[in-house]
């Protein structure tokens, strides 16, 4: 099965299950990207240049767009703006197209592309109903879901949306958000037999022997970064033992620092992937307080996959499938005192603590790259064109 995979750039979350795609047996892939962004480009939100230092571009077939946007950009729509996919599609005639969201030119060029040509088109995207929306943006969502042979969901949230615009059960598949949970388990482990975590707290800056939470992520207003502040806040006025971590880059930086004058947390700047090991092992509950603009949360995936708890705002996309109770806890967005009463529980009963850590670390092992690899399967033996497929002697 001739298959091509078109979106913005290589993602260190996606290039793994795209190694697995392509190595299925009848699958012919190839990866189109609309760009490859450069340090500057890559860290635009997070305030700081960087690159990965994980590879993204070995061990799949790739091919870089021609990108003739004026600014290329990964945040504008029109910074992707890639017309040759539209030849491309035409010309190499695929079995089955998917591509990865609609908020680029290049996107809507391929969907395009596969209307004109009668090429099945298969959606991967993360929108979901947790947004409040116009009527006529969610009929707008309703009849571009309608052109799509087939829709990828990457949650619960996301099936709920795309269900409710009209797309029937039988073209949704499950292909899970996740990211490599053995690389960061593995990696967490290390980082705690090499030093042991009161050493790794030494190194942010930290007290040993203090429940320890985590934010890791740009410091964008989405995010609601200064809700983690105020709550270690709230509760250090109350006299709850406990201490925080503050990790990422971005805009509100000096803002933060200054609110945070004067509490037990330490500003540990952009960690790479390599380096976020070390954070969740000196850590004992990741705490996510975003809004709606968080359509999923992967940090909450990489945070479970090292036996950490996780508090999350109830508008975070990952919240209806990976966090209840058992897993740490979710609250009102916005709502700080909710927030700091459902940490309070976390840092003053350790059995509750260990407990929620373990089952977290249980809840998250079935999302994982073979899933979505199953699901894309499944997928695309349903939609791809049919007599088209090239079935091995």
């Amino acid at each position: 099965m001739k298959v091509a995979m078109v979106t913005t750039h290589p993602i260190q979350y996606q290039v793994p299950w795209l190694r697995m795609l392509g190595a299925s047996p009848g699958i012919d892939l190839t990866v189109y990207f609309a760009m490859l962004p450069d340090s500057a480009e890559q860290g635009r939100e997070f305030g700081v240049a960087f690159d990965w230092d994980v590879p993204l571009l070995d061990g799949y077939r790739h091919v870089v767009l021609q990108n003739v946007a004026t600014q290329p950009s990964l945040t504008q729509f029109a910074g992707c703006d890639t017309p040759e996919i539209i030849d491309i599609i035409r010309r190499e005639r695929f079995d089955a197209v998917i591509v990865n969201g609609w908020g680029t030119r290049t996107a809507l060029q391929a969907l395009w592309a596969c209307l004109r040509t009668g090429t099945p088109c298969i959606f991967r995207g993360e929108v979901n109903g947790l947004t409040p929306r116009a009527w006529w943006k969610r009929l707008g969502h309703r009849l571009l879901l309608g052109r799509y042979a087939a829709v990828l969901c990457i949650g619960s949230a996301n099936r709920r949306y795309c269900k409710e615009a009209g797309v029937r059960s039988d073209r949704l598949y499950d292909t899970p958000y996740c990211v490599d949970n053995a690389y960061f388990a593995k990696a967490a482990e290390r980082a705690l037999a090499a030093q042991g975590r009161d050493v790794l707290r030494g190194q942010f800056g930290l007290a040993p022997q203090v429940p320890t939470f985590l934010f890791s992520g740009k410091l964008v207003a989405k995010k609601r970064p200064q809700d983690f502040i105020e709550a270690i806040a709230q509760l250090r006025s109350s006299g709850v033992a406990l201490q925080g971590l503050l990790v990422g880059a971005g805009p509100m930086m000096d803002a933060l620092q200054q609110q945070a004058r004067d509490l037990p947390i330490r500003f540990a700047g952009f960690l790479n992937q390599s380096q976020m090991a070390a954070a969740y092992a000196a850590s004992d509950v990741l705490v996510l307080p975003s809004d709606a603009g968080e359509t999923w949360g992967l940090v909450v995936n990489e945070a479970m996959a090292c036996g950490l708890a996780v508090v999350v705002s109830d508008r975070v996309g990952c919240a209806s499938d990976l966090v209840d109770a058992s897993t740490g806890g979710t609250f009102a967005c916005g709502d700080v005192p909710c927030l700091a009463s459902v940490m309070q529980l976390l840092a003053t009963d350790p059995d509750r603590l260990a407990s929620a850590g373990r089952r977290a670390l249980q809840r998250v092992q079935p999302y994982c790259f073979s899933a979505v690899v199953e699901g894309c399967l499944r997928a695309l033996e349903k939609t791809a064109r049919p007599g088209r497929i090239r079935h091995a002697k």
